[in-house]
């Protein structure tokens, strides 16, 4: 992703005409560096838990951008788990959630991935959670 955007950076100050001021190139760089949002984590290890008992995992977030972002889609990658999120748009600075909710039902390890779409990007991001399901 780093190198899309200083390609995007290279590209655009490229394209821009040599009469272009300074601060027409400083926003292009802004609105490029700032199209994203900060996840507390990525991957959660919630160590083990309790067969039979389900186990919710909240991924946090931080608005980076300077505009609202909303959650657009939230897609378990399997049916062992539930989803729920902000539903609310997020204002820049301020924090946001989504809560895998995993049924636990068989014994073993396990990892598992949740995928988000928010508004500030056509890009997704995958969100993983892992962990041991001990036997009762």
């Amino acid at each position: 992703m780093k190198i899309f955007k200083t390609s995007l950076i290279a590209l655009s100050l490229m394209v821009i005409p040599a009469s272009a001021s300074v601060l027409n190139v400083n926003s292009i760089i802004e609105n490029v560096v700032d199209a994203v949002i900060s996840w507390k984590s990525e991957t959660i290890d919630v160590g083990e838990i309790p067969q039979g008992t389900p186990k919710t995992i909240k991924f946090e977030f931080t608005n980076s951008t300077s505009k609202t972002v909303l959650i657009t889609n939230v897609r378990a990658a399997c049916g062992c788990t539930a989803t729920d999120y902000s539903k609310e748009s997020i204002a820049p600075g301020k924090t946001g959630y989504v809560n895998a909710i995993y049924n636990a039902a068989s014994a073993g390890a396990f990892t598992k991935s949740v995928t988000v779409t928010t508004s500030d990007s056509d890009s997704s991001k995958q969100l993983t959670f892992k962990g041991t399901v001990v036997a009762k």
